[in-house]
């Protein structure tokens, strides 16, 4: 009887790590999927950290970003294999620019969280070139960059910025992207800094804001990447969407700027659903399922190359503004329902 005892408790260990070796291997593909998303704090309705951890792992959400180290959260991320984008909030910039508080910024927010699995460290968001703080980003990128090297770490998570699509002169048609007079020369040195360390650059990516500048000329269809057909032919490329044709609009950008072996990750992308005749509840659903099936798919211009993508964002967040539409962005409701039937992998 001893011995029969002992056969099954071989049998069970041997099966605990079976499972376990399952789970993990569950988390690692999770993790390797595209699609991220971004969790927002403007609000005060929001439910706790740990439950929104909790939230992104029975959803199937391997990847997150958020705004700037909150310790509640980098806590609750302990050991959950969630790919995680931290900010630099753009008031550090210029205190970053000095190496000893860049050094200290990630002891604290980084190496004091050896479990958290870092990916990106974003410094800065939506900096214009003719702000202020601009002539501080890249050297706080640096600074961070270099704190990230001296933990050996910089295999693991790379230094970047995130842009929006106003820095573009031109995108249209996609072959002509290029950045602005304006913010060329700071592009220059942001695009110099990631091609010299393998980084990527972030870009919020807004398909929804295109199209209600410009309803006239830009169909719901294709904003919405439900277009059956080509739309735009611009070349040897034919663009079925717009996300899309704002992506390689952005390559080519890069291309021009000396950047075109520098990856582009969506550090952002969304639809509302509520605060403009655009943003309805079908017109949302549509694009972050239309979305999350698309980005495997890669662009016209980098095919077969998925492309990481941050949705925008986990829950409405009723403190945002000005405009309506900035409180109806959210995946969830604040009481952690969905708003939409979503299937994120």
């Amino acid at each position: 009887m001893a011995y029969f005892f002992e056969i099954n408790n071989k049998f069970f260990i041997l099966a605990t790590f079976m499972l376990l070796g399952l789970f993990m291997s569950s988390l690692e593909k999770i993790g390797a999927q595209p699609i991220g998303v971004c969790y927002g704090q403007i609000g005060d309705n929001l439910p706790p950290e740990q439950e929104v951890i909790n939230l992104f792992r029975t959803s199937g959400i391997g990847k997150m970003r958020i705004y700037g180290p909150n310790p509640a959260i980098l806590e609750a991320l302990r050991g959950s294999n969630i790919e995680l984008i931290l900010d630099v909030t753009n008031d550090k910039l210029q205190a970053l620019s000095d190496a000893a508080t860049a050094n200290d910024w990630v002891r604290q927010n980084v190496l004091n969280y050896p479990d958290v699995t870092y990916r990106y460290i974003a410094v800065g968001n939506e900096i214009k070139p003719n702000d202020g703080r601009a002539q501080y980003v890249v050297p706080a990128m640096q600074n961070i960059h270099n704190a990230i090297v001296s933990a050996n770490l910089q295999d693991q998570i790379k230094v970047s910025t995130s842009i929006d699509m106003s820095l573009l002169d031109n995108a249209y048609p996609p072959s002509e992207g290029s950045f602005s007079d304006s913010a060329s020369s700071y592009m220059a040195s942001v695009i110099s800094f990631l091609a010299n360390n393998g980084a990527p650059l972030l870009a919020n990516v807004y398909p929804y804001f295109s199209y209600i500048d410009k309803p006239q000329s830009i169909s719901l269809d294709y904003a919405l990447l439900r277009s059956p057909g080509v739309v735009v032919q611009d070349g040897e490329y034919g663009y079925q969407n717009l996300f899309d044709a704002i992506l390689d609009a952005l390559y080519s950008a890069l291309e021009k700027s000396g950047g075109s072996n520098v990856k582009v990750v969506v550090s952002e992308s969304g639809w509302p659903s509520e605060g403009h005749a655009a943003a309805t509840i079908d017109n949302a659903a549509t694009y972050y399922q239309n979305l999350i099936n698309h980005v495997n798919s890669g662009t016209p211009k980098r095919p077969g190359q998925a492309i990481q993508t941050y949705l925008f964002a986990m829950f409405d967040e009723n403190k945002k503004g000005p405009e309506e539409t900035e409180r109806h962005f959210g995946l969830f409701h604040p009481d952690k329902q969905p708003k939409y039937q979503i299937r994120f992998n």
